[in-house]
């Protein structure tokens, strides 16, 4: 029976739902994808900071949201989920670049006590902690599970904690819980700069990594062996609670040994070079597990050497696709540019799915990172259910639910206080805006351009509106103090520095249309045709669309008050002029002045006409300044939805935000 067979036979023993921790990472996302081939009720949980490149072209579905030091996520998830079998391969602090001390604690410690609380007194199948010989510390020369543990590390410290955690609660809780202490685990999917990849990377080049020592030494394990351990723990963690094991070959391999097999197995025509670096606390003459205990009691034991382990992850690099091998051929990381979505909805419940399906299409076809936040303005239909779905099934769909209607403004600036890419595109939540366009917008973008905004050439509306949209452009653009592009809405693409600066303005009662024009940067607009709403009427009406036009005019110009100005002034010498002559054609012609009333009561409304006119003009600009100076909040968010995560505490709401502005610009990988 081939190694497939037994991971197909031993997948379909396990109790479901199946919730695995720590999925990007290279152990979790191989065992997560072995799971996924053969049952549909495998779930990953991925944090927020994190780079899922391992995951790609897996069911979104699939993969859920949850900060494992955050128990209200961590309850949230479980509850909803009720998994029966538990992998934890969330971790930090085991590669040489994560150095954050608190982060160390709070990810292997802490979030791990935090979810078996939560889960001691569920019905548990199995709960699988990957542990790690770091446990053992300096004390590496074939230690048995009972040996003594000096860690050399603050991440050896965490790790050694947390398997008394998993003593405590497998003891106490009586819950089937297992430690594997894994050694050096190796194979497809592993990071393109550890030693495994870049000794095959180079190898492909006819050349060899930067080897320290050639006596260190490690006890490699292949990742197929390593998940054949998982599974076995999985069946038989009844019977091991609170129990650790070695998962290692029990073989000691130098780096001289690994530069031997390269120049062997890539025909290398010279000999490696050995550097002299200074040794960190890990780099080890002799380091290697025993393993009679896994062997006697969980009856495993590795089946393929390091030798055939190294020819198949060679053999995977090499054959892999296209993906995979920029990653490691060029000896990078896959940096896309990530475009954030953000949707107002009000009234718009049909209308959400359509624009998510059709967001998604265009991003696909742009093959570019995206996010997805629809703001619900407090929308009386069904919208936030509908984007509850939405992010159930796509961990990039987030959502916003405002305690009252705000507007769409403050719903665009809600919208792009948390978005995290290094684009935003603002749209209606009424398909108005086709989303198709986006990939026009992005193709500027690449040109240079920091904003790139849609022209409405032609509305599908009547041609009486049509007309007066467009002359209000066109008044507003006469009278504004800056250049305002005719006939542009919101629907927009921003730059990065763009967003930054506009979220940067204190002002209270925005008009975003007229900020992006203020700000400046590089910018200009494609023409498109609006179309009619796809679903529903509009809630807008003429009432609405003049409290529009003055927003933006009283915004963006003083001429107004300028108007205001000359008119007094003109009516003033005309009043005089026309006093003078009444003066002498009363001297040279009494007849011919009017007399009466009438002329009195004209003059009165005219000029009191006049006066109401400006005093309305000056009133629109003091409610402006009352409206600013009142340093009411543009908007107030009630709950954010993530995933199958609600959050509607303040002060885990700011928690969001501010891991959403740690994600701006980070490429790097957490756990």
């Amino acid at each position: 029976m081939n190694n497939e067979s037994v991971f197909a036979e031993d997948i379909e023993k396990l109790k479901g739902p199946i919730l695995i921790f720590g999925v990007s990472g290279f152990e979790g996302s191989n065992i997560f994808r072995k799971i996924l081939k053969h049952r549909d009720d495998c779930f990953g949980v991925l944090d927020d900071n994190k780079e899922y490149w391992r995951l790609k072209n897996l069911p979104l579905r699939n993969l859920k949201k949850c900060d494992i030091t955050k128990v209200h996520e961590i309850e949230s998830l479980i509850n909803n989920l009720n998994p029966k079998t538990i992998y934890n391969f969330a971790e930090y602090g085991s590669y040489s670049y994560q150095q954050n001390v608190k982060r160390i604690y709070d990810v292997n410690f802490t979030g791990l006590g935090l979810l078996l609380d939560t889960i001691k007194n569920k019905n548990i199948s199995a709960f699988i902690q990957a542990g790690s010989y770091a446990e053992y510390g300096f004390n590496s020369q074939y230690p048995d599970e009972n040996s003594s543990l000096e860690p050399y590390s603050e991440y050896s410290v965490s790790k050694i904690a947390s398997n008394y955690l998993i003593k405590y609660f497998g003891n106490v809780y009586n819950l089937p819980i297992v430690n594997l202490r894994f050694y050096s685990v190796y194979g497809p999917w592993e990071e393109p700069d550890r030693l495994v990849s870049q000794l095959i990377v180079k190898g492909f080049n006819k050349q060899y990594p930067s080897f320290a020592s050639p006596t260190v030494t490690k006890d490699f394990i292949y990742i197929d062996d390593a998940i054949n351990a998982v599974l076995k723990a999985s069946l038989t963690a009844e019977n091991f609670k609170g129990e650790t094991f070695n998962i290692a070959s029990g073989l000691k391999t130098s780096l001289q040994e690994l530069a031997d097999f390269s120049k062997n197995h890539f025909e290398i025509p010279f000999e490696p070079s050995f550097f002299n670096f200074e040794k960190r606390n890990w780099d080890l003459d002799l380091c290697a597990g025993n393993i009679e205990k896994t062997i006697n009691l969980l009856n495993w034991k590795p089946q393929i050497n390091i030798n055939d382990g190294l020819i198949r992850t060679a053999n995977w690099m090499k054959n892999k696709t296209e993906f995979y091998k920029n990653y490691i051929l060029d000896k990078t990381f896959e940096k896309k540019d990530k475009i954030s979505a953000i949707i107002v909805c009000y009234r718009d419940e049909p209308a959400i799915p359509v624009m998510y399906e059709k967001l998604v299409k265009v991003f696909n076809k742009l093959a570019v990172n995206y996010e997805i936040i629809f703001v619900n303005d407090r929308s009386p239909d069904n919208s936030e259910e509908e984007i509850k779905k939405l992010s159930e099934n796509d961990h990039n769909v987030i959502g916003i639910t405002h305690s009252r209607n705000f507007g769409a403004q403050p719903g665009f600036l809600s919208g792009m206080e948390i978005c995290s890419g290094n684009i935003a595109v603002l749209l209606d939540g009424d398909l108005q805006d086709p989303p198709e366009l986006i990939e026009d917008f992005y193709k500027k973008w690449k040109e240079g351009y920091d904003v790139v905004y849609g022209i409405r050439q032609k509305r599908e509306m009547s041609s009486f509106m049509e007309f007066l949209f467009k002359t209000y452009y066109r008044i507003f653009k006469f009278l504004a103090d800056i250049e305002i592009p005719n006939d542009a809405g919101d629907f927009s693409l921003l730059d990065r520095k763009v967003i930054n600066q506009l979220l940067l303005l204190p002002e209270k009662d925005v008009f975003l249309r007229g900020l992006r024009a203020w700000v400046g940067f590089k910018q200009t607009g494609i023409p498109y045709y609006r179309p009619e709403r796809m679903f529903g009427k509009s809630t807008n009406n003429i009432i609405r669309y003049i409290w529009w036009a003055k927003k933006g005019i009283f915004s963006f110009s003083y001429k107004p008050l300028e108007y205001i100005s000359y008119a007094g002034f003109f009516i003033f010498v005309f009043a005089f002029l026309f006093a003078i002559v009444q003066f002498i054609i009363k001297l040279m012609y009494p007849s011919l002045v009017p007399t009466g009333l009438t002329t009195i009561i004209l003059l009165i409304l005219l000029i009191g006409g006049v006066q109401l006119f400006a005093i309305s003009i000056i009133g629109e600009y003091i409610a402006k300044i009352i409206e600013e100076t009142k340093g009411r909040p543009r908007f107030i968010r009630k709950a954010i939805i993530n995933s199958n995560i609600i959050i509607e505490d303040v002060n885990e709401i700011e928690d969001f935000i501010n891991k959403q502005k740690i994600k701006i610009g980070s490429n790097k990988n957490e756990y």
